[in-house]
């Protein structure tokens, strides 16, 4: 087939207009550009370096081939660096910097590569399998049907080139045709894989066999959006960048359906726009996706922007860029540009935001923005991590997940997936989670009272889990934002025989940190941090030397401060943020109360009822927190003054609250 006939009958339509699509992104996004034309020029070398932005398993050192590729070579003790090269998400940067350059060594130099791979790349030989996963197929066929679109006026793309790029193709559909099972069902492997499928099928001459692979592959990605995205958005996976990954996929599945009037299940439609917005309600004010999981720290913006653009939802604009971005307007075309620009922001008001099925809390002020988790684990992309939360400010990381550097099955794996590498409690030094290897569990923890409430100036988050049931523990959990600038949390661990009880704040590395008689302080250049701890059981507390992750393959030490309490039965820790612009620290006091009963006229144990006493300048707050039910028959707490019913109550202390107060919880 010659390349005129097959660009005349192929149904791949991301494109409208490479003219001018190149001609904006020259004008308004030029380091993108830089970075693209950089890439290619490299690839064109066989030179090798996986930094792009959403290249799952990132590379900091490039591999090069001085004659013949060894499309199999493995640089290290990692085979993602082989899974990786065999997507070849760097022709894309070819196929772009061919359209931007029309300079032919580009076309030539995917031409070339395209032709070697398929002659010695065999599905069938034994050698070749890291090669032939079927994610990689998946991945492949977005890759290579997007890249040979820029080359559509390229007499490198001969008859012959076509015909083999066909043949791989028509081969890459039947094998992804082959492979479903209940595992894709479940695993962002069947969409990227069931994605690949579809875009293979119109990359394909339209027939018989061509249209059934179109058809089952939207059958199939009908089936896995229903089974694996949360009625709140969330992949169940739990990982914000495998999230994005399926919702990137999904976002082309929905623009190829409306441009080639695809019978479409309404659900893909529904779900697709459901995980823009769980995207953009875990998404930090700097536009990245938390490290949650198996995630890196990425600037998710051009998922938020291409939802936006696709659903006309100004909520996502507010969330996304401001204009098309470079990723964005190459899929979506040249007419988007001025439809995104004419599409309206519309900012949410909301402090907090709940995803209720997958279990996770967003509170944002506008002072930071604390994420709050008590989910499933989420398969093997999931880490120890129920009860862990985030805390930005200030343009800025406070407080940490430390990521996830590798997935080789050594130490680094679990010291990244262990319950001590998230801001979160253990017992006994013992994780809640345990490892089997880099993917499956010996040990699992199931989530437990999840909540979250918004009353007044007031959100406060809650959750347990069943981690420590094995030795009688059960630990809880209740976070309460107070002001823009104070922040409690209460860890109650309810038990009836002796043990050790630890939490883990893990600072950004930002800045520095230091134990004083006054408490921690975290100071940077855009932020000072006081963190305050008290426990009726006295608390011993040290700053240890950890490591933490932005991206995969790359490691920056910081530090984690470990409180420990021991008691012969129950125990809590209460931990107070206290965060203000630099040079304007006030140091807060944090203090335990007696709480009383107004019916029995006797104090109650720590393990119904504890209180405590805030102040910090003008601010004071009493804060009441149950760990059991307590009045009976019919009763009242008194704690520090204050009168009060409830399980979580507070009380504005410089407002005169010392009867009734907020009730958060019941």
């Amino acid at each position: 087939m010659t390349r005129e006939e097959y660009f005349s009958q192929t149904r791949i339509c991301f494109l409208d207009d490479v003219a001018s699509v190149a001609s904006y992104v020259r004008t308004y996004e030029q380091a993108e550009v830089r970075k693209v034309l950089e890439i290619a020029d490299a690839v064109v070398k066989q030179s090798f370096l996986f930094n792009l932005r959403w290249d799952m398993e990132r590379t900091s050192e490039p591999v090069v081939f001085p004659s013949v590729i060894h499309w199999l070579y493995q640089p290290g003790d990692d085979s993602e660096w082989v899974f990786a090269f065999n997507r070849m998400r760097f022709w894309i940067c070819l196929g772009q910097a061919y359209a931007l350059t029309h300079d032919e060594t580009y076309a030539q130099t995917f031409a070339h590569q395209l032709c070697d791979w398929v002659k010695r790349v065999k599905r069938t030989d034994p050698a070749c399998q890291k090669a032939w996963r079927s994610i990689e197929a998946g991945l492949r066929m977005e890759y290579w049907t997007k890249a040979m679109q820029y080359f559509r006026d390229s007499p490198s793309i001969t008859g012959e080139v076509i015909d083999t790029f066909l043949a791989s193709v028509a081969e890459h559909a039947r094998f992804l045709m082959s492979v479903w099972d209940s595992y894709h069902l479940m695993s962002n492997w069947g969409v990227l894989e069931n994605h690949g499928l579809l875009l293979a099928s119109l990359a394909l001459p339209s027939d018989e066999q061509s249209r059934s692979f179109t058809k089952e592959a939207l059958r199939r990605l009908s089936l896995e959006i229903q089974m694996q995205v949360y009625d709140d958005g969330f992949q169940w996976e739990q990982s914000p960048m495998y999230h994005n990954e399926v919702a990137h996929d999904y976002l082309d599945v929905v623009l190829l359906a409306k441009r080639l009037h695809l019978v479409l299940d309404a659900v893909i439609k529904e779900k697709t726009l459901l995980m823009c917005l769980a995207s953009l309600a875990l998404q930090k004010p700097d536009g990245s996706e938390p490290c949650m999981g198996d995630s890196d720290r990425i600037d998710q913006r051009d998922i938020i922007t291409k939802g936006a653009c696709l659903f006309e939802d100004g909520l996502l604009k507010a969330g996304g860029y401001a204009h098309l971005d470079f990723d964005s307007v190459w899929d979506l075309g040249s007419q988007a540009i001025q439809t995104y620009d004419r599409l309206p922001s519309v900012k949410c008001g909301r402090s907090l935001t709940v995803l209720q099925e997958s279990r996770n809390a967003v509170i944002r002020t506008d002072a930071y923005y604390l994420r709050f988790h008590c989910g499933t684990l989420g398969a093997g992309h999931g880490h120890s991590d129920k009860l862990h939360f985030d805390l930005f400010a200030n343009d800025e990381d406070v407080l940490v997940d430390a990521g996830r550097y590798t997935y080789v099955p050594k130490a680094e794996r679990y010291e990244f997936k262990d319950s001590t590498a998230h801001n979160t409690t253990t017992v006994d030094h013992r994780n809640f989670t345990v490892c089997k290897d880099s993917w499956e569990c010996l040990k699992l923890s199931g989530p437990l009272l999840f909540d979250a409430v918004q009353k007044g100036p007031y959100c406060a988050l809650q959750g347990s889990h069943q981690g420590y049931l094995d030795v009688g523990v059960l630990p809880k959990r209740t976070i309460i934002t107070l002001s823009d600038d104070l922040i409690l949390i209460c860890d109650a661990f309810l038990a009836h025989e002796k043990h050790s009880y630890q939490s883990y704040l893990h600072f950004n590395d930002r800045g520095k940190v230091k134990l004083t008689e006054e408490g921690v302080f975290y100071r940077s250049l855009d932020n000072e941090v006081q963190v305050l701890v008290t426990s009726s059981e006295g608390v011993t507390q040290f700053l240890k030397n950890t490591r933490l992750s932005r991206q995969y393959n790359q490691l920056v030490d910081n530090k984690t401060l470990v409180s420990e309490v021991e008691s012969d039965a129950f125990a809590s820790l209460f931990t107070l943020i206290s965060l203000n612009a630099p040079k304007a620290m006030i140091p807060a006091t944090l203090s335990k109360c007696r709480v009383l009963s107004n019916f029995k006229k006797t104090r109650f144990s720590d393990s119904f009822l504890e209180a405590v006493h805030i102040q910090k300048a003008e601010q004071v707050f009493t804060v009441v927190i149950a760990h059991q039910e307590w009045a009976s028959p019919t009763d009242t707490f008194n704690a520090d003054g204050c009168t009060g019913f409830g399980s979580v109550v507070v009380f504005d202390r410089a407002k005169g609250e010392v009867e009734i107060g907020t009730r958060l919880f019941c």
